[in-house]
């Protein structure tokens, strides 16, 4: 059972990135990370990772800042009021479906990044020819992870 409070990522991975959180994509893994990090269990998850940063990019937020409003043992809707409260700039409602859309759709564009992405691809899933963007290979990684099979 995941438990939202204090989710153990040893034994299951986050909430998908496609998941939202007041239109936001990736914030509510986002706050999985950032919980196990504090609880020391999260596993080869990485709060602040390059998907982080991109949340951070958009939102203006801080990520140590974010962890402080985490450490405190806020709720998804309290911390979703700290996003809309720190945004910077501040966004419309329409700005974030359109982030979120597009975060949802990147694929690998500079080199190093298509390297990396195929490596992982090529090590979890070869066969496969759905995958195609970060969160998809997020999502294949996440379920090979905890045992489902490619």
């Amino acid at each position: 059972m995941f438990n939202f409070n204090t989710p153990d990522l040893t034994k299951c991975p986050p909430r998908s990135p496609r998941t939202r959180l007041g239109g936001f994509a990736h914030l509510p893994r986002l706050l999985d990370k950032a919980r196990a990090h504090v609880a020391g269990i999260n596993g080869d998850y990485h709060y602040d990772c390059g998907m982080d940063q991109h949340f951070w990019a958009f939102t203006g937020i801080k990520a140590r800042y974010f962890l402080k409003a985490v450490k405190a043992g806020q709720s998804d809707s309290e911390l979703l009021a700290f996003v809309r409260q720190h945004l910077k700039p501040r966004r419309t409602q329409a700005e974030i479906v359109t982030w979120s859309a597009w975060f949802e759709n990147r694929a690998p564009s500079a080199t190093e990044g298509r390297e990396f992405f195929n490596g992982v691809h090529a090590k979890i899933a070869p066969k496969r020819e759905d995958v195609s963007t970060w969160f998809e290979l997020l999502e294949l990684d996440d379920f090979v992870s905890f045992g489902g099979r490619p």
